[in-house]
């Protein structure tokens, strides 16, 4: 057994050292050439040892600092650039999005833990067109627009329980985004946001997270190490497990919907159950040709979007508060002025509120052909990197990038301002979600609840610093987030007060009619709890 093992792993290196020969003789096409890379790659692993397994963006932004808005480096052979301008990302993953569409394939994230069924990790194929029609069919403007119901009413629960107990404010974000999703995708709903069912789902947004983010697993650089016998390979049965969870969990959520659209048509119910994203896939089932299995990871997907992202974005708004102050002062003046105290912001206001706005690394993209741009020679296969972190640093774009200054969007004097102001800032082709045809589905969802939850939130609430013992306010890090694809800031400290009795007897007023309007509130999901107990570990 020793001898057989010691001959399996010399063959895996000379294996990999012809990889590398291989991949160092290839030349770039006559009048074209390849683009700058970091110094001391090293032999066959290339520039692997160099990015840190975490928060890969800071090192592309250095790289982008030395060498320019177009960097290459390779990993175990494997050809990467980082584009860092907005211009250059546009032109690639837009305007050439046919060839520019498709992922680079993670081994563990996608054949393991997903059995190639996630949207999100899904080549250019079929399967994902098939997927996206579905997507866009729920989250498109229009239907987008009849979500906002649920979204007062998810938003005003959470800014109940915000002014109630502050310090829990991860749990009321997150609970409003999850229990939006959840209203949306399966017509349930979220009471605590500690139910069985959201956090079994949650646990798989963070379990993709956690396997799909770069360097996790070594079977993804180098994906022959799949033929290797299980005993040799672990990470393939901690996948196989994984998968079955998740895939059982999400069966098992759309299943729950099918018996509730079957009990309604055997008792010709006159009032059907809330509509969702289950709902219409089981009522036009023929209309996208996916499996049972297909679109329940496409519900899941949209659910694992919805849940994290949104909830993410509110902790950096409030930080952004805590640490800038004068322009929470800018919106309590727009928001009193044109709502006034007596009521919340709602949806027709927001054309009325430039000022209290908030914007939200995202997964590479892979080229299928060839390629030439500005004269350098991308091959086929080439994993593309649109660094939201250094774009959103371009002195150009943003002069004095470094500075929080909202005025941007605001002011004709920079280059980001658009008009009319009743319509931008907005969020529409925005860059952090995403490019081409690979762009965020729920885009339209997420943005009005990010226009939505920074309006009401600054209408009815006072955030400052807390104070320390000495009473001078504790200043928290501008820049201590969370490890994964979608970061947040790590738990910080703060004052929130309600900004008047007025406001907080508005709050308490607006919830109660909400509890009782709820249309899911005499439903605690009884049946749903236990079926997805017995799915057990």
């Amino acid at each position: 057994m020793a001898f057989s093992r010691s001959f399996i792993y010399a063959a895996l290196v000379i294996l990999l050292g012809i990889l590398a020969r291989w991949d160092r003789s290839r030349k770039p096409p006559g009048g074209t050439k390849v683009p700058p890379c970091p110094k001391n790659g090293l032999l066959i692993v290339g520039h692997a040892f160099q990015i840190p397994p975490f928060h890969s963006w800071l090192k592309f932004k250095t790289w982008t600092d030395e060498l320019g808005p177009i960097v290459g480096f390779r990993i175990f052979g494997r050809e990467n650039i980082v584009i860092s301008s907005e211009k250059i990302a546009n032109n690639l993953l837009r305007e050439r999005g046919t060839i520019y569409s498709s992922r680079e394939h993670l081994t563990m994230a996608a054949d393991y833990l997903s059995g190639n069924l996630r949207p999100l990790l899904l080549d250019y194929n079929d399967r994902w067109r098939r997927g996206r029609k579905l997507m866009h069919r729920l989250t498109m403007a229009s239907a987008a627009t009849s979500y906002q119901p649920m979204q007062l009413l998810e938003s005003t629960r959470m800014l109940y329980d915000l002014l109630r107990d502050p310090s829990q404010y991860e749990l009321w974000f997150h609970r409003y985004a999850s229990g939006l999703i959840f209203r949306i995708g399966y017509g349930k709903a979220i009471r605590t946001g500690k139910e069985e069912h959201a956090q079994r789902i949650l646990e798989v947004v963070h379990t993709v997270e956690r396997i799909a983010s770069p360097g996790s697993y070594l079977v993804d650089s180098l994906p022959f190490l799949k033929y290797l016998p299980e005993w040799m390979a672990p990470f393939k049965r901690e996948g196989r497990r994984l998968h079955e969870r998740e895939l059982n969990l999400f069966r098992t959520l759309l299943r729950d919907v099918q018996a509730e659209v079957e009990q309604e048509a055997r008792a010709g119910a006159m009032v059907p159950a809330p509509p969702s994203f289950a709902r219409t896939w089981l009522e036009s089932k023929d209309a996208f040709g996916l499996t049972e299995d297909e679109a329940a990871y496409v519900l899941g997907t949209l659910f694992e979007a919805g849940s994290g992202t949104t909830a993410a974005a509110m902790m950096s708004f409030i930080l952004a508060v805590v640490l800038f102050p004068k322009w929470q002062q800018a919106m309590f003046e727009e928001l009193d002025r044109t709502v006034g105290g007596s009521r919340m912001p709602e949806f027709q206001d927001i054309p009325n509120l430039p000022v209290s706005s908030v914007t939200a690394g995202g997964v590479p993209h892979q080229l299928v052909v060839d390629d030439v741009y500005n004269g350098y020679f991308f091959p086929k296969g080439t994993t593309v990197h649109a660094n939201q972190w250094a774009i959103h640093r371009d002195p150009e774009l943003y002069p004095d990038p470094e500075t929080f200054n909202p005025d941007r969007w605001l002011n004709p004097s920079y280059p980001t301002y658009r008009e009319p102001l009743d319509k931008y800032p907005c969020l529409q082709n925005f860059s952090a979600f995403g490019f081409g045809r690979r762009i965020c589905p729920g885009m339209n969802i997420a943005e009005n609840s990010l226009h939505l939850l920074p309006a009401r939130v600054i209408w009815a609430c006072k955030i400052s610093k807390r104070k320390g013992p000495d009473g001078v306010g504790i200043t928290p890090p501008l820049y201590d987030y969370t490890t994964g694809f979608n970061t947040q800031p790590r738990p910080f400290e703060f004052d929130l007060v309600a900004r008047s009795e007025e406001k907080r007897a508005a709050v308490e007023v607006a919830f109660g009619i909400a509890q009782a309007s709820d249309p899911l509130a005499s439903t605690v999901d009884y049946t749903l709890g236990h079926s997805l107990c017995q799915l057990g570990e």
